[in-house]
């Protein structure tokens, strides 16, 4: 296999409030929007993010749908400089997201955040002074 990610799915409670959620606040783009009543595919430059009924992709994977808290993952939107990750926080802010994490200094030399999807994912929007971001 080649070292790549082509797609996230994220299992969303609620198909048309995630819709809105990533399409009007996150500013995501979405070529056709919800397809099928069933699906919604962002295209992320070298990757897609996918939302689909929470229930059926647990289905669809063949685990529990049981709720339990912390998926164990996280999400990654790395910035250019750390003033972006402000911006995009204050931004997040006024349209009602939920900050988990107000943005800070890292133990590892950069600056970050955290905020929450209406589903309870995890975002960082960071800045990395050693990663490289077009």
């Amino acid at each position: 296999m080649e070292p790549r990610i082509t797609m996230i799915t994220l299992g969303v409670n609620d198909l048309k409030r995630s819709y809105e959620f990533y399409s009007k606040i996150i500013g995501f783009p979405s070529k056709n929007g919800i397809e099928n009543d069933a699906v919604v595919f962002f295209n992320l430059n070298h990757m897609l993010l996918s939302l689909y009924p929470k229930s059926l992709l647990a289905e669809d994977a063949g685990v529990p749908d049981d709720g339990r808290g912390f998926p164990g993952f996280t999400l990654a939107y790395n910035v250019k400089n750390r003033e972006d990750v402000d911006e995009i926080i204050h931004h997040l802010r006024i349209a009602g997201a939920v900050i988990s994490k107000e943005p800070q200094e890292t133990f590892w030399g950069g600056y970050d955040a955290y905020f929450q999807d209406l589903d309870g994912y995890s975002w960082e929007i960071a800045w990395n002074p050693y990663m490289w971001v077009e």
